[in-house]
């Protein structure tokens, strides 16, 4: 065997092994979303299932419309303080990252990215449902955003890092101060990263159920006062799930099939919007 025909043979058995391992990596994802389809699919046909709330076992329409708008209610309240917060500290850190605090703001981030939701939610149940001996949709958001929050930060960072430095420099030469270099110069060249970042998040909190569990406990009722308790997708799964009532377990399915396809959605929205941060930083290199 000559050198060129080895060489062809060692790239086919690299690339079978490429493709081989990829298919395994890929397969519980693959059995994880037939499995949730299947399951889910008898709830979600119906548009009852996405207009009606529930209802009493053997009453047939019921539905997650409380749920759907509780997620909405969370989420959205928590991304109303998370992502604020987390765009000015990551761009903070990328900009004025030099001094001594930024490495422990850094590290800080990190350990709550990593850090057990539920550890998140028993924290958030000792500061804002204990005290006040009420559970909340304001007590869930609050959970919310603290698991967002580091998310925002590291992958603002991120985008704002991989905006060239002659952007910067020509905002500077013009005579702008620079934190509105910032904000009129930076920002909007890393706004594709920064929305990245932004729904990752939003797709992390809008899956979480251990924090929900101690702050907005759950209604069966449509509710869309903030300040009580308050139902979501995430909650639907597990007590639903845990029931003997085939009707609520299909219903668990369905609840768990609209979550991934939001999940998706997110994915596919972050992805697209890094590309074009990607492409952007390239035109601008």
């Amino acid at each position: 065997m000559n050198r060129s025909s080895r060489r062809r043979a060692l790239d086919l058995a690299a690339r079978g092994t490429v493709y081989a391992v990829a298919t395994l990596a890929l397969l519980p994802l693959s059995l994880v979303l037939i499995y949730t389809v299947v399951n889910g699919w008898p709830a979600v046909s119906h548009l009852d299932f996405f207009i009606h709330v529930e209802r009493p076992v053997g009453i047939p329409g019921a539905g997650v419309a409380h749920a759907l708008i509780g997620t909405v209610i969370t989420v959205g309240l928590a991304s109303v303080v998370a992502l604020p917060l987390g765009i000015i500290g990551g761009i903070h850190l990328a900009e004025y990252g030099a001094h001594r605090w930024a490495a422990w703001v850094r590290l800080a981030s990190d350990v709550l990215v990593g850090a057990p939701s539920i550890a998140i939610g028993l924290f958030a149940y000792a500061l804002f449902v204990a005290p006040f001996h009420q559970f909340s949709a304001l007590a869930g958001s609050a959970a919310l955003a603290i698991l967002m929050l580091p998310v925002v930060v590291r992958t603002t960072e991120g985008a704002v890092a991989l905006v060239p430095p002659g952007l910067r420099e020509s905002g500077l030469a013009l005579g702008l101060a620079r934190w509105r270099v910032s904000l009129r110069l930076i920002l909007p060249a890393a706004a594709p990263g920064v929305i990245t970042g932004a729904l990752l998040a939003i797709s992390r909190a809008a899956g979480e159920t251990a924090p929900l569990l101690f702050t907005s406990f759950g209604n069966r009722f449509l509710n869309l006062n903030p300040t009580r308790p308050i139902s979501a997708l995430p909650l639907i799964v597990y007590h639903d799930a845990l029931t003997p009532y085939p009707a609520l377990v299909t219903q668990a399915w369905g609840a768990a099939l609209v979550l991934i396809l939001l999940a998706l959605i997110m994915n596919l929205a972050s992805r697209f919007a890094l590309r074009r941060q990607l492409r952007m930083a390239e035109r601008l290199s």
